[in-house]
């Protein structure tokens, strides 16, 4: 039944209730769908919907359950069109040819998506939660979580991440208590195959890195190949988006950065955070000599050096991280 005007719900109660919810249902809904294009959207629709029911909300749990209810469905509705989001090292062997022309992938693959820290990360006082947030966001975590079904997917975060008791994520996904022990043990034992190591996922003091994060700016604008080699971990990956084309092992990875690096001066990397961990924002010098934005680089940090660089070549992400499309012709 509609709403009559007398019932419509305060403005102002409405949104000191809900609205400190916000960030972490932002970090819910990319969990889901590993998309930073649709996630503000749904969030956006799920305060809209929260707003429409908000005057017949009864108490019956608690505000914050009952917006994860409203979040999760409405993820649950958009991964019904959806497939799984890959990365390049989720659908194929790595290259060994580092010469080789990259293999472009076609319009049938949606690529998993950055999500930048300051979207999602709440602003707290514990350092453990701080922690806990950003391992829980991880390209390699939320990569992982691409391999479960929607609703084992939901039931993995709402209660290992949120750390929900069984019986709200009952509720939340209107299952039976037993529905939701047995999808989290599927759920459980899925994970344990794909996800990373615990020596992957390692987490570094922040001047750590930052330190390496600056060198490998610094290396990547001066297209220093050997001050790359000396951030990059023996074992290490490189992977980008939209090509299916991936390295694996320092040689291979360093001679296919010696191909792109070009001259010193031709790429401007701006520093940035995303997925709780470091990144850089990577610009192309072009003919007038501004620079052009080109993609974003997520660094994995182990053993005090890198594992892995994630490029997503996708300008289009610039927006959503604050950054502009062009950057000034720096001054000789």
């Amino acid at each position: 039944m509609p709403q009559t005007l007398d019932s419509r719900p305060d403005t102002e109660e409405f949104v000191r209730t809900t609205e400190r919810f916000r960030h972490e249902l932002l970090a819910h809904c990319y969990r889901m769908l590993g998309s930073i294009d649709e996630v503000e959207d749904l969030v956006q629709e799920t305060y809209l919907r929260a707003w429409r029911s908000y005057g017949t909300f009864e108490g019956r749990s608690s505000v914050r359950v009952w917006l994860y209810r409203i979040a999760t469905n409405a993820c649950l509705t958009a991964l019904q069109r959806r497939g799984r989001r890959p990365l390049p090292s989720g659908i194929g062997a790595p290259s060994d040819d580092p010469d080789a022309p990259l293999a472009m992938a076609g319009s049938d693959v949606s690529w998993l998506q950055p999500v930048p820290d300051a979207l999602v990360m709440q602003k707290v006082d514990d350092p453990a939660a701080v922690v806990t947030m950003r391992e829980t966001l991880r390209l390699a975590v939320i990569a992982s979580l691409q391999y479960l079904p929607p609703r084992q997917r939901a039931v993995l975060i709402l209660r290992d991440v949120l750390d929900m008791p069984s019986a709200q994520v009952a509720q939340v996904l209107e299952m039976s208590n037993a529905a939701v022990k047995s999808a989290l043990q599927r759920a459980r034992g899925r994970i344990a195959e794909v996800s990373p190591s615990a020596e992957e996922v390692s987490e570094p003091t922040e001047p750590e890195l930052r330190a390496l994060l600056d060198r490998y700016v610094a290396a990547f604008e001066q297209a220093d190949v050997a001050g790359l080699e000396k951030v990059l971990r023996q074992d290490a990956v490189l992977e980008m988006t939209p090509s299916r084309t991936w390295f694996s092992g320092l040689v291979t990875c360093t001679a296919y950065l010696a191909r792109v690096l070009g001259s010193p001066g031709d790429w401007l990397m701006v520093p940035t955070a995303a997925n709780g961990q470091p990144a850089a924002a990577a610009y192309y010098r072009a003919a007038d000599g501004s620079y052009q934005a080109y993609g974003i680089a997520v660094l994995t940090v182990a053993d005090r050096a890198i594992s892995r660089i994630t490029v997503f070549g996708d300008s289009s992400l610039f927006e959503v991280f604050g950054l502009p499309q062009v950057q000034p012709a720096r001054e000789a």
